[in-house]
């Protein structure tokens, strides 16, 4: 997954908060038609038609349907962000967190809530799976979901446990790759599909994931 910064919205107002509500009802109905009959089998007529504006209006938004998938990685990324932050304020910044179990405990909720948000069809999980396509029919596709700023924020919790001396680890951004691959690409591996995903199979995969994370970082008590 891409790693490259994410460009930062302006306030809007007025008519440009009208013009980003119409962009949102296209990328909701292209991304929707996307994942389920594939970008190549869409065309911009279904696209306008399924976000009900005119042909010219989704133009003006979008250039060409490659804008529009583009559009849609910038905005699932946005959203992969926000609720990866959501979830660390929930789960990591306002819990009482100062055993190992209970890291442990916190880590598996934080990842459980990601990987069932990024597994969901209309969301990270289904656009997932077509930047996956287009991987399969391109040799060096440059699309990609961003995950940059979510793996810079784990990596800075993860900072805070070894400087409280519940996990040792060198290097925080290269542990959190490592526990995105034991959870949320494991979690993804095992339940391919975004269309029917088994919630409780999910959890438990990641619960496992963050067990082997904790027995390969952390500092048993003494």
């Amino acid at each position: 997954m891409s790693t490259a910064p994410l460009p930062q919205a302006e306030p809007l107002s007025g008519r440009g908060l009208r013009a980003a509500k119409k962009r949102a009802t296209i990328l909701t109905a292209a991304r929707e038609l996307f994942v389920r009959e594939g970008v190549d089998h869409v065309s911009m007529d279904a696209v306008a038609a399924g976000a009900q504006v005119s042909k010219a209006t989704l133009y003006s938004h979008f250039g060409s349907k490659r804008q529009l998938f583009l559009a849609i990685l910038v905005d699932v990324s946005e959203a992969l962000r926000a609720s990866a932050d959501d979830a660390l304020r929930r789960h990591i910044d306002e819990a009482d967190i100062q055993t190992l179990p209970r890291l442990e405990e916190a880590l598996t909720d934080l990842a459980g809530d990601l990987a069932t948000m990024m597994m969901g069809s209309q969301g990270y999980g289904g656009v997932l799976t077509l930047v996956n396509q287009r991987r399969w029919q391109t040799e060096a596709p440059a699309d990609d979901v961003s995950t940059e700023p979510v793996v810079h924020a784990l990596a800075a919790r993860f900072d805070r446990f070894v400087e409280a001396g519940l996990l040792d680890i060198d290097d925080t951004r290269i542990a959190a790759f490592h526990f995105g691959a034991l959870t949320l690409l494991l979690a993804n591996d095992d339940q391919p599909d975004p269309r029917n995903v088994a919630e409780d199979r999910l959890r438990t995969v990641v619960a496992s994931g963050v067990h082997t994370f904790i027995r390969a970082f952390g500092v048993p008590a003494r």
